[in-house]
């Protein structure tokens, strides 16, 4: 004969916040064990993938775990991904060059000129 389990909280809708499972105790009792939503990873800014190194956990629980858990080591830490940041050195770089050689031409037009 199936043993009935009762409810341990006062919420008796099947709701993602109510999940619960059967567990058997030490005394042989079937009871409840209400779990806790999973955490969702946080995500790159520009990409969207998760960003790896960083735990994906429920917003309240980042506030219980260190700095150094939170972040990466790198610009950009705990926001953008490494190939994300890769991408915006090499297109500032690129722009910076692209300034400097416009500079040049124009110099260079200004002399041909004279």
């Amino acid at each position: 004969m199936a043993q009935r389990v009762t409810l341990r909280k006062r919420k008796s809708y099947n709701t993602t916040s109510n999940r619960r499972r059967v567990i058997k105790t030490p005394g042989g009792k079937l009871v409840y064990h209400h779990l806790k939503k999973l955490g969702s990873a946080p995500k790159c800014g520009d990409c969207g993938i998760a960003l790896p190194g960083v735990p994906a956990l429920r917003p309240r629980e980042y506030a219980t775990i260190s700095k150094r858990q939170k972040t990466v080591q790198r610009a950009y830490g705990g926001s953008r991904c490494g190939d994300c940041v890769k991408s915006r050195i090499l297109r500032a770089f690129l722009v910076e060059e692209a300034k400097i050689v416009k500079k040049v031409i124009k110099s260079q037009e200004k002399t041909a000129r004279k």
